[in-house]
């Protein structure tokens, strides 16, 4: 008997225009973890949709055989009612449901038609202690970190008895310990006979617990990687990736620093809902004119939350502090006017916050700053409109059909260049990237990154939040790190190390200067 629990043959999908999977065959043999790479629009997102049920039966061409037995799914619940169950990137759980309501939506356990809360209670137990979360049952979604979340989500999975488990970059928002408790829940599934597909562009993580390795370029198998057989190594990921070798991960710029272009003294925010509870507390920061200042720190560090209040103080309450440009006191007390005095937020969800996706790019890229292609400020003038959105989409390199390609359509790496490009057609002088290469691809990565080069290159101050310490090291000229709200260290890059700003993190002195 073959031990291939999975195998998708000749898949084809096309979109209007494009043709997404173009004869893609795929198979995952049973107990294994098996990792499934790309770059943003290589295909990966698209064929988990296609062996899900998302995109069903008659939407593509190929065959699907699960466990020895050719499949079309119609929908979701068909393929988890075999045990297959995808994880989605961005998670399917409802804030203000607890735990066990969470579970078992849709999979109520009913006694003569009543939901039968003793049972799923008890059930819930059992499955949290396999996850190893300690949480109450009752617990709601709303009062867990992003990381306990990723694990209900694969409890959830468990209490539909599955037999394969597809996560979409599922350590994408999670810091690195949340990231290696789940990394090794997937090897404990392993031990119990449980097969995963692993999407990531963590490649570091991909080469220490995936079996084999698919790699997909432009919709078409590349090759299958035996990680027990060949020498597997990142570069030699990236190089079917990106058909190249990326000899260097972040491009080299040498740097030209001026005078404090922004500085923020005395800065307080407060929890929206428990105003007892600051998330900014008494920060102190400075940028200068073409520095690249990084905000490193532990997810619920309080950096977003910071970023977010600084930028029209759209985020918390009973804000205070004072804002500076230039030395001169500047009012950035709404967004108007923190977008006025030429300071620029892109958010680290791109999807929720940064782009309308039923709009095309043209409208997307143009939202900020309207009156620069509108007559007399009142009416958009479309051909000044599409000469703007053009240059952009040149100039950053969006790969798209055309401007007028709906934003929802495009890959991670294309939809954070059109959040850049809004952002950059309002013409800041200081210029906030919350996690710009969160789930986004190493080539991709490498295009932010000369992005963020030539900003600072103009005299642009950037602030750089990011999760990953090497992205921080390999950007930034000069490192501040936030614990619980406050900056409890600032360290020159050249002199910095990620054991530097982790003993920065762990250390409990207030401020610590290197």
């Amino acid at each position: 008997m073959s031990d291939v629990i999975l195998e998708m043959r000749n898949i084809t999908k096309t979109f209007p225009g494009v043709k997404a999977l173009d004869n893609v065959s795929f198979s995952v043999r049973q107990g294994e973890i098996h990792a499934l790479v790309g770059e943003n629009g290589a295909g990966k997102s698209t064929l988990m949709k296609v062996l899900s049920g998302v995109y069903p039966y008659g939407t593509y061409d190929g065959e699907i055989y699960f466990l020895g037995k050719e499949c079309r799914f119609r929908d979701i619940t068909e393929s988890e009612q075999v045990g297959l169950v995808i994880i989605h990137q961005e998670l399917a759980l409802i804030p203000f449901l607890s735990i066990t309501e969470n579970l078992f939506l849709g999979n109520e356990q009913d006694k003569h038609g009543i939901i039968d809360w003793n049972k799923s209670i008890s059930m819930t137990k059992e499955l949290l202690e396999k996850v190893g979360l300690k949480e109450s049952p009752n617990t709601l979604i709303t009062d867990m970190g992003i990381g306990k979340q990723q694990l209900v989500e694969i409890a959830k999975a468990l209490a539909k008895e599955v037999k394969l488990l597809i996560l979409d970059e599922p350590t994408a928002s999670l810091n690195d310990s949340d990231s290696e408790n789940l990394l090794q829940l997937l090897l404990q599934f392993k031990a119990q006979g449980i097969s995963s597909i692993l999407i990531s562009h963590k490649l570091s993580e991909v080469s220490r617990v995936a079996d084999s390795i698919t790699i997909l370029r432009d919709g078409a198998t590349v090759e299958t990687l035996d990680c027990h057989k060949d020498n597997i190594t990142e570069d030699r990921i990236i190089r079917g990736m990106v058909g190249r070798d990326l000899t260097h991960r972040f491009p080299p710029r040498e740097s030209k620093i001026g005078d404090v272009i922004f500085e923020i003294r005395d800065w307080n925010a407060s929890h929206p809902l428990h105003k007892d509870r600051k998330i900014s507390n008494n920060v102190n920061l400075t940028v200068r004119s073409g520095e690249v200042v990084g905000i490193a720190g532990l997810i619920g560090a309080g950096r977003t939350e910071l970023a977010m209040s600084i930028f029209g103080r759209s985020y918390g309450t009973n804000i205070s502090g004072q804002a500076y440009k230039h030395g001169q006191e500047i009012d950035i007390s709404t967004i108007d006017k923190a977008i006025a005095n030429g300071i620029a937020y892109a958010t680290e969800d791109r999807k929720a916050y940064g782009l309308v996706l039923i709009e095309e790019i043209k409208n997307n890229i143009t939202l900020t700053n309207l009156k620069a292609i509108a007559d007399l400020g009142v009416v958009v003038n479309e051909p000044k409109e599409i000469t703007v959105t053009s240059q952009y989409r040149d100039s950053l390199n969006i790969k798209c059909s055309s401007i007028l390609q709906l934003a929802l359509n495009l890959s991670g790496g294309n939809q954070q260049k059109v959040v850049l490009s809004k952002w950059l057609f309002s013409n800041p002088d200081i210029l906030i990237l919350d996690e710009p290469t969160r789930g986004i691809d190493v080539g991709a990565k490498y295009e932010i990154y000369t992005i963020i080069n030539r900003l600072a290159s103009e005299g642009k101050g950037i602030i750089l939040i990011s999760s990953e310490l090497p992205e921080i090291l390999g950007v930034c000229d000069r490192i501040y790190v936030m614990r619980e709200g406050r900056i409890v260290g600032e360290v020159p890059a050249k002199e910095a190390s990620q054991e530097i700003v982790m003993k920065f993190i762990m250390s409990q002195k207030e401020v610590i200067e290197q």
